[in-house]
């Protein structure tokens, strides 16, 4: 298992616990790209340290850090003997990775160098704009292209996966594995009090100047007529400075601060009266709890929520404020899925193996 996000720490964790609850044996190597995550995270996860950190210099929080530490992990790819003795120490099977980061890719290539087959965990999703959203969507085509097995979380994922590659072996999992995720360290009914959550942390939001502008602008007028938590990402933060609104978003009335812990903020989350975000996890871990969203994009590839808690805002302030005067009348029930996708991964990963 090849992962290097803390994303994907979380929605492979369901995975791990489940090799480790069946006794499966299997190699998890960290490939750095959110290097500094804490010990007490991963044991907040229920997963071990990993075997191996191939790149732990420093957070690639921006597009100038991606680049370096892609280009120190290409080294990895020079031979077929090099990558498959040092990535994956001698051993076969399946190479599983996940999502579309830059560090799916990367794990993808290492596990073709190889010569093993690779598994992508949440496969299929779409937005048919190569440039939107962006490195994403482009992450995602290439990657299908070199997979082996394919695990879509959803009807509409797997449907763009039979149309393109319905001959090769792709196995539904029914949800995503951020459900069981989230049923990992929610504590259960929450009682809504806490303060509304905003998280922004997209390319398609971070390098537009004028889309900055209005992410400001929003987090100001919101947080003048009620709490509001502004939860900031390291490429966010950077983004914010280097565009010169820093200093506007901390004199806001908006409680600012860095990420918190997964388990604080699922709780944050199940306590807030709405959320605002440009994340996919956000969104789906915001669709189990039955939270209202805000959805800070012009469109979205997954499905979870939508219609239903989470409102898709394209970036209209309208739409907005209209859900933040009256966000109880699109709060849901908040319902974990019986089904567990991470069975599902594991019973066909065995098979493989």
């Amino acid at each position: 298992m090849l992962i290097g996000t803390k994303a994907e720490y979380i929605k492979t964790a369901p995975v791990m616990r489940e090799l480790d609850r069946r006794g499966v044996t299997y190699r998890l190597v960290d490939l750095g790209q959110h290097s500094n995550l804490p010990v007490s995270f991963r044991t907040q996860l229920g997963v071990r340290e990993p075997d191996l950190r191939l790149d732990s210099q420093t957070d690639a929080a921006s597009i100038g850090d991606a680049v370096k530490w892609a280009g120190r992990l290409m080294g990895h790819l020079r031979s077929r003997k090099h990558t498959r003795n040092q990535v994956f120490a001698g051993l076969g099977g399946v190479c599983l990775v996940h999502g579309d980061t830059p560090s799916t890719v990367i794990a993808t290539l290492m596990g073709r160098r190889a010569g093993i087959p690779v598994a992508h965990l949440e496969s299929g999703l779409r937005s048919k704009s190569v440039l939107h959203p962006f490195p994403e969507e482009l992450t995602r085509r290439a990657v299908m292209r070199l997979t082996s097995t394919y695990f879509p979380p959803n009807g509409a994922a797997e449907a763009n996966l039979r149309s393109r590659f319905g001959g090769r072996d792709i196995v539904p999992t029914g949800h995503n594995t951020s459900f069981e995720a989230v049923g990992h360290v929610w504590p259960g009914e929450t009682e809504v009090g806490g303060p509304a959550l905003i998280t922004v942390h997209r390319v398609e939001n971070l390098h537009r100047r004028a889309r900055l502008v209005d992410l400001v602008t929003t987090v100001e007028r919101l947080a003048q007529r009620e709490p509001v938590r502004f939860l900031v990402h390291q490429p966010t933060e950077n983004a914010l400075r280097g565009a010169g609104l820093w200093d506007r978003v901390q004199a806001s009335d908006a409680i600012v601060g860095p990420l918190i812990p997964h388990d604080e903020f699922i709780k944050a989350t199940a306590a807030a009266p709405w959320v605002m975000t440009d994340g996919g996890s956000s969104q789906e871990e915001c669709a189990v709890l039955g939270v209202p969203t805000l959805l800070w994009r012009a469109a979205t590839e997954r499905e979870e929520g939508l219609g239903v808690n989470v409102v898709l805002t394209n970036y209209d302030d309208r739409l907005i404020d209209e859900v933040t005067a009256d966000p109880e009348r699109y709060r849901r029930p908040a319902a974990l899925p019986e089904v567990t996708p991470s069975s599902i991964v594991v019973d066909r990963l065995i098979e493989l193996s």
